[in-house]
């Protein structure tokens, strides 16, 4: 399976986690978040930045999950239909700790909140199986000048 992340290109070099609360994880908790395609990355980026944090370097990673590496998948049915709001952010947080503290799999499958028909993959760099996955490609990612205007 191919996973996409857009980070800031002085990022881009390796697989690294931030330790900074999202939307899956609380603060000083490690986890990175990728993407099921390039686009959603992109999505994924421009809620969270403004039009001129769009303007910095910015390169989009491949990375390679091995098949063979087990996922845990959060499942849409499983969260209560307001589980995108700002207020519901402690419970999924609590599930994306409750995975990490598991520890069975280096990869958590989760619905997007932008599309939440879509996923995005969440890695443990703590697990034992991060090993196995791979940085494959790094480019250059421009966003559209369109996307965010003024």
């Amino acid at each position: 399976m191919l996973i996409y992340r857009i980070t800031l290109t002085k990022f881009a070099d390796k697989l690294v986690a931030s330790g900074r609360a999202a939307r899956w994880n609380p603060n000083e908790t490690e986890v990175i978040y990728t993407a099921s395609s390039r686009s959603l990355a992109c999505l994924e980026n421009v809620v969270h930045r403004s039009q001129l944090g769009l303007n910095q370097l910015f390169s989009v990673l491949t990375i390679e999950v091995p098949d063979s590496v087990k996922k845990e998948i959060v499942k849409l049915s499983d969260l209560p239909q307001d589980w995108r709001e700002f207020a519901q952010m402690p419970l999924t947080q609590s599930i994306g700790e409750n995975w990490l503290n598991k520890a069975q799999t280096v990869i958590l499958q989760v619905p997007s909140s932008i599309i939440e028909e879509e996923v995005n993959y969440l890695i443990n760099p703590q697990h034992p199986d991060f090993r196995k996955i791979k940085l494959i490609n790094t480019d250059k990612f421009v966003f559209d000048m369109r996307i965010k205007t003024a």
